[in-house]
C-alpha cells in the first residue's frame, strides 16, 4: 500500500523524495478522476451541442473596470490559505508537518507565507484588471455554450460532493459522531460516495436550471463520466488502503493464475493504520490486517470500467433524453448492492432488517432508474432540436 506518493516512488522507482509525503494517494487519484471527468464531459457536451440538443445562452459582462474591493479581498484570502497551509508544508519543521492530513486540519500554519502569497494574489488581480482598464467601461454580450461551463460544473460537483460525502458519513455513524463530533467534522477520512452523489446532483440541477442547460441531456452526458470517475477514485481507495475493503476472506482462490492480492489482501501500510504491527517497520503506516479481506475497491474499479464502456458505446443509440441517465442509475445500484455483500460496512435497523446505508440507497437508485426509464419512454413524443 502507498499512503502517499513518497511510498509509491520509493517502492516502484527506488527514489526517495520527502516532499511527496504531502501528496496523499487517495487525493491524487480523486484529482485525476475529476480531471478525466471534466475532459470527457466537455467532449460529450460539445457533441450534443453540434447535434442541436443543447443551446447557448447570452450573457452581458462589463469590461474595462478596475478590480473591485471584493475581488481583491477574495484573491488575498485564497492566496493566504494556500500560503498558510500548503506552502507551510514545505518550509515548516518536519515535526509540525509529519502528518500532513492532521496538519491541514489543524490551526497550525505559516503566517509570513500566508500574508505574502495573499498580497501576491491580490496584486496580480489588480495588475490584470488595471491592464485591461478602459477610460469608459462598456457592456458586451458573450455567448456561452454548456461545454464552456464544465469548469464551473466540476467545481460545484467537487465542493458539494465532498460536503455530501462527509454529511452522509456522519449520518451513517451517528452514535459515534455524537460522542466525538470533532473526529468526524475535522477528519479528512470518512466519505460516503452516495452522499456526495446526491448532494452534487442537486447542486448541478440548480445550476443547470439557472443557466438554461437541458437537464436530461446534461445528465445523459454525465452518466458515463460518473462511472469513469468513480472507477478511478476507487483505485485511490485500493492504493491507499483507506478502510473501504471487504470482509475476511480465508477461502482458497478459485483460479490458480489469479494473484493473491486480487482474492485476499491484508493491506500492509494502509493509510488508516489498522491491524497488527509489521515486523521491522518503523514510523507511520506500519500496520497490516491480521487476516486477508476481499479487495472490494479493486472489484469496483473493474466493474465500473466495464459499465463505463457499456454506457459509452450506447450514448449515440439511446434517443430518448434521460434514458442514458436512467440506465446509469440502474447499473450503479446493482453494482453497489452486489459489492455490499462482501464489504465491511455499518448496518442500520429498517423495519426489522439490517441493511447497510449503501444497500438501501443502491436499491432506491435502481428502482428510481427503472421508474425513470419507463416514464421517459412513455412520455417521449419524438426528436427535438433544442434543449
Amino acid at each position: 500500500m502507498y499512503p502517499n506518493l513518497y511510498f509509491a516512488f520509493k517502492d516502484l522507482f527506488g527514489i526517495e523524495i520527502e516532499k511527496l509525503r504531502f501528496v496523499n494517494s487517495f487525493g491524487f487519484f480523486v484529482a485525476i478522476a475529476f480531471i478525466l471527468a471534466a475532459v470527457v464531459l466537455v467532449a460529450e457536451l460539445r457533441r450534443k451541442s453540434k447535434q442541436g440538443l443543447l443551446q447557448p445562452t447570452d450573457m452581458q459582462i462589463v469590461v474595462g473596470q478596475p478590480a473591485t474591493t471584493g475581488e481583491l479581498i477574495l484573491n488575498f484570502l485564497l492566496g493566504f490559505l494556500l500560503g498558510y497551509k500548503i506552502l507551510a508544508l514545505f518550509i515548516m519543521s518536519s515535526t509540525a508537518t509529519e502528518d500532513p492530513q492532521a496538519f491541514i486540519f489543524s490551526t497550525l500554519g505559516s503566517w509570513p507565507t500566508g500574508i505574502g502569497l495573499g498580497l501576491l494574489f491580490a496584486g496580480l488581480k489588480w495588475w490584470e484588471k488595471n491592464k485591461q482598464k478602459l477610460a469608459k467601461p462598456e457592456k458586451r454580450t458573450v455567448r456561452i455554450w454548456p461545454h464552456d461551463r464544465v469548469g464551473e460544473i466540476t467545481i460545484i460537483a467537487l465542493v458539494f460532493g465532498l460536503l455530501g460525502a462527509k454529511l452522509f458519513d456522519i449520518f451513517e455513524n451517528w452514535s459515534a459522531f455524537l460522542k466525538q463530533p470533532s473526529d468526524f467534522i475535522f477528519s479528512p477520512s470518512g466519505l460516503t460516495f452516495y452522499g456526495g452523489l446526491i448532494c452534487a446532483a442537486l447542486a448541478i440541477w440548480w445550476y443547470a436550471k439557472r443557466h438554461k442547460i437541458g437537464f436530461w441531456h446534461l445528465n445523459d452526458a454525465a452518466a458515463p463520466v460518473l462511472m469513469l470517475a468513480y472507477a478511478v477514485g476507487r483505485i485511490g481507495c485500493q492504493v491507499a488502503g483507506d478502510g473501504d475493503w471487504g470482509i475476511n476472506n480465508t477461502s482458497d482462490k478459485p483460479f490458480s493464475w489469479l494473484p493473491d492480492w486480487m482474492w485476499s489482501y491484508t493491506y500492509p501500510h494502509n493509510v488508516n493504520e489498522v491491524g497488527d504491527p509489521i515486523a521491522g517497520c518503523v514510523g507511520k503506516y506500519c500496520n497490516e490486517l491480521p487476516v486477508g479481506v476481499y479487495p472490494t475497491p479493486f472489484y469496483e474499479t473493474i466493474a465500473c470500467l466495464i459499465i463505463f464502456g457499456i454506457l459509452w458505446s450506447l450514448r449515440k443509440r439511446l434517443k430518448v433524453p434521460g434514458t442514458m441517465f436512467a440506465l446509469y442509475l440502474m447499473f450503479n445500484g446493482v453494482e453497489r448492492f452486489l459489492v455490499e455483500k462482501i464489504r465491511v460496512n455499518t448496518t442500520i435497523d429498517l423495519f426489522g432488517f439490517k441493511p447497510t446505508q449503501a444497500e438501501v440507497i443502491s436499491t432506491l437508485l435502481f428502482l428510481s432508474g427503472l421508474g425513470l426509464w419507463i416514464y421517459l419512454k412513455r412520455a417521449y413524443k419524438g426528436p427535438k432540436s433544442t434543449s
